[in-house]
Protein backbone atom coordinates (compact mmCIF):
# COMPACT_ATOMS: atom_id res chain seq x y z
CA UNK A 1 0.00 0.00 0.00
CA UNK A 2 1.45 3.34 -1.08
CA UNK A 3 1.30 5.91 1.68
CA UNK A 4 2.66 9.38 2.42
CA UNK A 5 2.70 10.73 5.96
CA UNK A 6 3.47 14.36 6.78
CA UNK A 7 4.72 15.55 10.15
CA UNK A 8 6.43 18.52 11.72
CA UNK A 9 3.67 21.09 11.66
CA UNK A 10 2.75 23.24 14.61
CA UNK A 11 2.37 26.73 15.99
CA UNK A 12 5.27 29.11 15.44
CA UNK A 13 5.78 32.83 15.85
CA UNK A 14 6.40 35.07 12.84
CA UNK A 15 10.04 34.87 11.87
CA UNK A 16 10.36 31.35 13.22
CA UNK A 17 11.21 28.08 11.49
CA UNK A 18 9.74 24.63 11.04
CA UNK A 19 10.81 21.54 9.17
CA UNK A 20 8.11 19.41 7.63
CA UNK A 21 8.71 15.77 6.79
CA UNK A 22 7.03 13.60 4.18
CA UNK A 23 7.72 9.93 4.80
CA UNK A 24 6.83 7.30 2.25
CA UNK A 25 5.89 3.68 2.74
CA UNK A 26 5.17 1.08 0.14
CA UNK A 27 7.33 2.72 -2.52
CA UNK A 28 10.73 4.33 -3.04
CA UNK A 29 10.38 8.06 -2.76
CA UNK A 30 13.25 8.99 -5.07
CA UNK A 31 11.50 7.26 -7.97
CA UNK A 32 8.80 9.93 -7.78
CA UNK A 33 8.63 13.68 -8.11
CA UNK A 34 7.47 15.05 -4.77
CA UNK A 35 5.56 18.24 -4.25
CA UNK A 36 4.52 20.25 -1.22
CA UNK A 37 1.20 22.06 -1.28
CA UNK A 38 -0.69 24.18 1.21
CA UNK A 39 -4.25 25.27 1.73
CA UNK A 40 -5.28 28.18 3.90
CA UNK A 41 -8.83 28.53 5.22
CA UNK A 42 -11.11 29.84 2.50
CA UNK A 43 -8.41 29.65 -0.16
CA UNK A 44 -7.55 27.25 -2.91
CA UNK A 45 -4.73 24.80 -2.53
CA UNK A 46 -1.46 26.09 -3.97
CA UNK A 47 1.76 24.41 -4.93
CA UNK A 48 4.65 25.51 -2.73
CA UNK A 49 7.64 23.51 -3.88
CA UNK A 50 8.68 20.33 -5.63
CA UNK A 51 11.72 18.18 -6.24
CA UNK A 52 11.94 16.11 -9.41
CA UNK A 53 12.74 12.44 -9.51
CA UNK A 54 15.26 12.25 -12.34
CA UNK A 55 17.72 15.00 -11.46
CA UNK A 56 16.57 16.48 -8.16
CA UNK A 57 15.71 19.86 -9.64
CA UNK A 58 13.81 22.04 -7.19
CA UNK A 59 11.09 24.61 -7.74
CA UNK A 60 9.41 27.13 -5.46
CA UNK A 61 6.45 29.44 -5.66
CA UNK A 62 7.62 33.06 -5.64
CA UNK A 63 6.21 33.79 -2.20
CA UNK A 64 8.54 31.28 -0.50
CA UNK A 65 11.71 31.65 -2.56
CA UNK A 66 14.69 32.29 -0.34
CA UNK A 67 12.80 31.12 2.76
CA UNK A 68 11.85 27.49 2.08
CA UNK A 69 14.12 24.64 1.05
CA UNK A 70 13.00 21.25 -0.21
CA UNK A 71 15.32 18.27 0.10
CA UNK A 72 15.30 14.51 -0.11
CA UNK A 73 16.96 11.89 2.14
CA UNK A 74 16.90 8.65 0.22
CA UNK A 75 18.25 6.66 3.16
CA UNK A 76 15.17 7.62 5.16
CA UNK A 77 12.77 7.59 2.21
CA UNK A 78 11.72 11.07 3.29
CA UNK A 79 11.37 14.50 1.70
CA UNK A 80 11.69 17.60 3.84
CA UNK A 81 10.48 21.16 3.58
CA UNK A 82 12.61 23.47 5.69
CA UNK A 83 10.70 26.68 6.32
CA UNK A 84 12.36 29.79 7.70
CA UNK A 85 11.34 33.42 8.24
CA UNK A 86 7.75 32.27 8.50
CA UNK A 87 4.94 34.75 8.00
CA UNK A 88 1.27 34.64 9.00
CA UNK A 89 0.45 34.16 5.30
CA UNK A 90 2.27 30.82 5.45
CA UNK A 91 -0.47 29.46 7.71
CA UNK A 92 -2.36 26.49 6.33
CA UNK A 93 -2.52 22.74 6.01
CA UNK A 94 0.56 21.46 4.23
CA UNK A 95 0.36 18.35 2.08
CA UNK A 96 2.96 16.34 0.27
CA UNK A 97 2.16 14.48 -2.92
CA UNK A 98 3.92 12.08 -5.27
CA UNK A 99 3.93 12.02 -9.05
CA UNK A 100 5.29 9.39 -11.42
CA UNK A 101 6.56 12.21 -13.65
CA UNK A 102 10.36 12.26 -13.74
CA UNK A 103 11.00 15.85 -14.81
CA UNK A 104 7.77 17.76 -14.24
CA UNK A 105 5.92 18.83 -11.13
CA UNK A 106 2.51 17.67 -12.34
CA UNK A 107 0.05 14.76 -12.22
CA UNK A 108 0.23 13.97 -8.53
CA UNK A 109 -1.49 10.68 -7.82
CA UNK A 110 -0.68 10.09 -4.17
CA UNK A 111 -1.37 12.48 -1.32
CA UNK A 112 -0.70 12.59 2.37
CA UNK A 113 -3.22 13.58 5.02
CA UNK A 114 -1.66 16.97 5.73
CA UNK A 115 -0.08 18.73 8.68
CA UNK A 116 -1.21 22.05 10.13
CA UNK A 117 1.16 25.01 10.19
CA UNK A 118 0.05 28.09 12.10
CA UNK A 119 2.17 31.24 12.13
CA UNK A 120 0.92 33.60 14.78
CA UNK A 121 2.12 35.70 17.68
Amino acid sequence: QLQLVESGGGLVQPGGSLRLSCAASGFTLDAYTIGWFRQAPGKEREGVSCITSRDGSTYYVDSVKGRFTISRDNTKNTVYLQMASLKPDDTGVYYCAASAQKFMCTDYGYWGQGTQVTVSS
